[in-house]
């Protein structure tokens, strides 16, 4: 398998797999954020050297592999710092969430393992002209955003949002309606989105639909881009659309824009914590009053009364099932629906 080419999650929205290309180096001043780029992955090769592919299946990587991805920015709290900018004359590169996001790291916690290796071997060229994620994002007419949302927001990454969206969906789908499940903001992984999928969203979407390898990049270009994607959403016409916006607002992911964005389409706040006294901090820095608290914080039933203390919102442990008649409701009255019994999950 040496030298053969590996698609990065990163690359699904191209045809890079499908249609010939030529990698070639070019000079720095012409880098940008979410070029197609090659790497090779190089010595030490540790056992987190694998590749979440654009199917979503995970690949193990040799040494000498060659893999396509994209020039990304990452700032998360709890795994890896680190940018394409970073990137020294050496070429010598990571795969950041080993997604095909290529940077190099500046600070990494102790708690996560090492990213696969790579050298720069050059960029993804056509016609003499670099290519690029935003090559791929489809121009569609605009379309007004008039989708009931559901927002699920963290106290930090890892607060247990993807679990709560997946509980969410399964329950709405065994309700009968149709639902799209988005990833709005964080770093570029297939598997968050391929996850809402599984739990039974009609349709699955994120930032990398509309370009963006992740959402750190400026408030403006952000705005744009996340218009595209909620015109894409719009094209959909779900019953209710599932949001996550990962990380938290205070992190530096364009969280709040979607919270300002949203504002009158959300119908339904679930904020999801990793600690009980979290909860505080985000409600009062963001006005926030959720619906909903669930996560990481609300594992136990002592989390729970503390939150529900503290808070004076409710607090469920997702997904356990007594809770699950709890959600029911509340999702059944925030949406406007008949009550009604539903299916185990």
């Amino acid at each position: 398998m040496a030298n053969q080419y590996f698609f990065g999650s990163l690359t699904r929205i191209s045809d890079l797999e499908t249609r010939p290309f030529i990698v070639q180096p070019i000079p720095r001043e012409q880098w940008a954020t979410g070029d197609y780029v090659v790497g090779q992955v190089v010595p030490p090769v540790s056992a987190n050297c694998y590749l979440e592919l654009n199917t979503g299946r995970i690949a193990k990587l040799l040494e000498g592999d060659r893999v396509v991805g994209a020039f990304g920015v990452r700032r998360a709290t709890l795994e890896v710092v680190g940018d394409w900018q970073s990137i020294e004359a050496d070429g010598c590169m990571e795969d950041l969430t080993n997604a095909g996001f290529f940077g190099r790291s500046t600070s990494r916690s102790f708690f996560v393992g090492t990213s696969p290796s790579l050298i720069y071997k050059g960029h993804v060229l056509r016609q003499g002209r670099k290519v690029g994620m935003q090559d791929f994002v489809p121009s569609l007419p605009a379309r007004a955003y008039t989708c009931p949302t559901i927002l699920i927001i963290g106290t930090s990454m890892s607060a247990g949002k993807s679990t709560t969206a997946r509980v969410i969906i399964r329950m709405l789908k065994q309700m009968g309606l149709k639902v799209v499940g988005a990833k709005l903001t964080g770093a570029g992984r297939y598997r968050d989105i391929l996850m809402m999928g599984d739990a039974g969203a009609d349709r699955i979407f994120d930032f990398v639909d509309v370009g963006l390898p992740s959402s750190v990049v400026p408030a403006d270009e952000f705005r744009q881009s996340l218009h595209q994607l909620l015109t894409q959403i719009a094209y959909e016409e779900p019953d209710v659309v599932v949001a996550e916006a990962g990380a938290s607002p205070f992190e530096p992911y364009n969280g709040s824009i979607v919270m300002e964005e949203l504002r009158s389409q959300i119908c339904c706040t679930v904020l999801c914590a990793s600690d009980p006294y979290a909860v505080i901090g985000v409600m009062q820095a963001f006005g926030v009053q959720p619906d909903l608290i669930s996560g990481a914080a609300t594992s136990t039933t002592a989390g729970v009364q503390l939150v529900e203390t503290l808070t004076k919102v409710p607090a469920l442990t997702l997904p356990a099932s007594e809770s699950l008649a709890k959600l029911s409701k509340i999702l059944q009255m925030k949406l406007s629906l008949p009550s009604g019994e539903i299916a185990d999950l």
